[in-house]
């Protein structure tokens, strides 16, 4: 049976399981190429190596018109209702997003899959702010480099074709974070909305380690949390 198993010691993030996960793939350089070639508006992809702890691994990058969005180490998604729009900022609707995904060259179940993410992200989002889903709007870079991340997952799992996938509990770190609403505890609202009957902890590590996004793509693939089980690893 193949499973796929996530540690989450270090949380979860859109940009993380995309670098994860792509990884498992046979050429991982030519699906980020590909990824960025799906006509996702303004996005640029790019893998490259990086190191922590003196451990070298991949690392994918989703840019928009140039940007990046905060590297993740903060909330995001940017989200606001209609009434808290900023003038000088272009944002996106649910129905914008959808657009979007369905446009994609990429296999319908990728598609729902994907949508089924954004709606969860965008429902708890409506709950925190108190208003309609439809009425939910994400900013540019936030919003592009979501349908990315999240596309991108979703495509590599259809790719993997995993029996199950497994998880390990999620640290979602501590403290306080910096959001388009000023400062939230962390988890953030959305987070903890979307984290709900999943085990996670805290820690003594300061800073969001578990987004909505994370939270959102581990909510909808995950078929079990728990310690690992025992098996025979083929890749890592």
């Amino acid at each position: 049976m193949k499973t796929i198993y996530l540690e989450c010691a270090m949380g979860a993030s859109g940009d993380m399981l995309l670098g994860a996960l792509s990884a498992l793939l046979p050429d991982q350089a030519a699906f980020v190429r590909e990824l960025g070639a799906l006509g996702i508006p303004g996005v640029t992809v790019t893998l490259s190596r990086g190191e922590r702890c003196g451990v070298q691994g991949a690392q994918v990058r989703v840019l928009v018109d140039g940007e990046e969005e905060h590297s993740h180490d903060h909330h995001d998604h940017h989200d606001d209702c209609d009434h808290d729009h900023e003038s000088h900022h272009a944002h996106h609707g649910m129905a914008d997003i959808r657009a979007i995904v369905s446009a994609l060259p990429v296999p319908d179940a990728v598609k729902q899959d994907a949508m089924a993410v954004y709606a969860a992200i965008a429902d708890a989002e409506s709950r925190v702010h108190g208003c309609p889903v439809e009425q939910i709007h994400f900013h540019e870079v936030g919003a592009m480099d979501a349908v990315a991340d999240i596309t991108g997952v979703c495509l590599a799992l259809h790719r993997l074709a995993p029996a199950q996938v497994l998880c390990s509990p999620v640290h979602v770190g501590s403290g306080q974070v910096r959001c388009a609403h000023g400062i939230l505890p962390v988890p953030a609202p959305a987070t903890s909305l979307l984290l709900t009957g999943i085990p996670c902890y805290g820690g003594s590590i300061a800073g969001e380690l578990c987004t909505p996004t994370g939270a959102a793509l581990l909510r909808q693939f995950v078929t079990r949390f728990g310690p690992m089980p025992v098996l025979t690893t083929e890749t890592i």
